[in-house]
């Protein structure tokens, strides 16, 4: 009687919420349609629910056990067990070793074959900007390992009324779904993940506004390092992926309505003097130069290019930039000291003037492998860092004007050595030298390790 589910109508991505009663206490799914009802007592939704369709077997979202109704005995049957593994997939320590050692297609219940962890997200109204962040984290092997044991961060204790543990909580279960290799679907959906973010950012990131993924980008890893229990001298697994560190030297200006004289006096003060600071970073922004606004014969506009290596030189110690405040001027210099694991750039697309935003369309010119970093640390950074040469393996795109605009992401699966292109619920396979062709917003590249070195020569 019971094993007549019908899987293709079971999702388990969406809050698990009774469909009447709107409660999350003691919910079960209906595994003949799908549905979410409180309760299996006399007169309870799913009790109700089970008399009105004769539908009969109910799953206990929180516990895991199968029930008959309206009898109420539990179903023991081990043809189920594909079912409780969807709704909550585990990972061995020898199951994630082995992730990125082989390319195994799958094929999802629904006949759709799929590579587990380069999966679609769907794009419930306008939150491609987080699915995009999100696809990339899941794509930085230390990361996905950490979250996909459970074990891990089961025993972090958070103070009593902390809701942003809930954050961590959630992108572990979607990391575990969008590896899963026994899915009934090639896609997922981030609906409980994004309903984390809308309560723990205060509606700072919504699932129904389009936001910048830079913004949410710096928010998420911030709140994660947090909600680990990660302060600034207690590490979490987010900074010892991505913390590196510099140097930042700064000079005041006078104020540039002064007369030459007052400003030469000045210049001679302590005031003025350069400082140094050091400083960490989860990701480095680069500066793109100002786009030219002339055309050519055809009246078409043409799309400038730099190489990454011009705006990388932001951070080689000689290059000075001017950064304005309310009340003063700066010339700042950076200079490397550590390079993190897996290096973030963000790449700077965006200003915000007092009416609109500006997009500037640079395209920047990158290598996908070796690009190497030394020349941007400190001498005595150079002598002790080993590898300083780095390969991308993910790129984040923006498409469109800056507050309507769309985004796509590219990942290097690193079973395969195959690049992937995902928009929403779109995957294809890309070829690398297309990735350069984008407007690269976020880059994440990894640092080779010794025993690879030799791989990559020449590529």
């Amino acid at each position: 009687m019971y094993l007549s589910s019908s899987r293709s109508v079971l999702d388990f991505d969406f809050e698990k919420l009774c469909s009447i009663s709107l409660s999350h206490i003691n919910v079960y799914a209906c595994l003949i349609c799908g549905k979410y009802f409180q309760g299996r007592g006399l007169k309870s939704h799913a009790y109700t629910h089970s008399v009105q369709f004769t539908h009969h077997v109910f799953l206990n979202l929180h516990t895991l056990k199968f029930y008959c109704l309206p009898d109420n005995y539990e179903i023991i049957d081990s043809s189920l067990e594909d079912i409780t593994y969807v709704l909550k997939p585990t990972f061995t320590k020898q199951h994630i070793s082995g992730l990125d050692k082989q390319g195994k297609l799958y094929r999802a219940y629904d006949g759709t074959t799929y590579l587990p962890g380069i999966v679609g997200l769907n794009n419930i109204k306008a939150n491609d900007y987080a699915n995009v962040v999100l696809q990339a984290f899941s794509n930085v092997p230390p990361l996905r390992n950490y979250f996909l044991e459970e074990e891990n961060y089961r025993g972090i204790r958070r103070p009593p009324g902390d809701i942003m543990f809930l954050l961590v909580q959630r992108f572990g279960e979607l990391m575990r779904k969008l590896w899963n290799p026994r899915n009934f679907k090639a896609h997922v959906s981030p609906h409980e993940m994004l309903q984390a973010v809308v309560l723990c950012s205060k509606k700072n990131f919504q699932i129904t506004k389009q936001g910048d993924a830079v913004d949410f980008m710096t928010w998420f890893l911030n709140a994660l390092h947090g909600a680990l229990g990660g302060t600034k001298k207690k590490p979490s697994i987010i900074t010892q992926a991505f913390q590196g560190s510099m140097r930042i030297f700064s000079k005041k200006l006078p104020h540039p309505d002064l007369t030459p004289e007052e400003k030469e006096a000045l210049l001679g003060t302590e005031e003025y003097l350069e400082q140094m600071s050091e400083s960490t970073f989860l990701f480095l922004t680069l500066d793109l130069p100002t786009a030219p606004l002339y055309k050519d014969e055809k009246e078409q506009l043409i799309i400038p290019q730099v190489p990454l290596f011009n705006i990388l030189g932001k951070f080689n110690g000689n290059t000075e930039k001017e950064y304005k405040t309310y009340k003063e001027n700066f010339l700042k210099r950076f200079q490397l000291t550590k390079l993190p694991p897996y290096l973030i750039f963000c790449i700077k697309r965006f200003t915000k003037n007092n009416f609109f935003v500006e997009k500037n369309p640079t395209i920047v010119n990158f290598p996908i492998t070796n690009v190497d970093l030394r020349e941007y640390l400190t001498e005595e950074a150079q002598a002790t860092e080993k590898n300083t040469t780095y390969d991308l393996v993910a790129n984040v795109v923006h498409d469109g004007k800056p507050t309507e605009g769309a985004y796509r992401i590219h990942v290097l699966h690193h079973g395969t050595g195959k690049w992937y292109e995902m928009q929403d619920l779109q995957v294809i396979d890309i070829l690398p030298q297309m990735i350069t062709l984008s407007e690269a917003y976020i880059q994440i590249w990894k640092r080779q390790e010794s025993d690879d070195t030799n791989n990559h020569t020449g590529a």
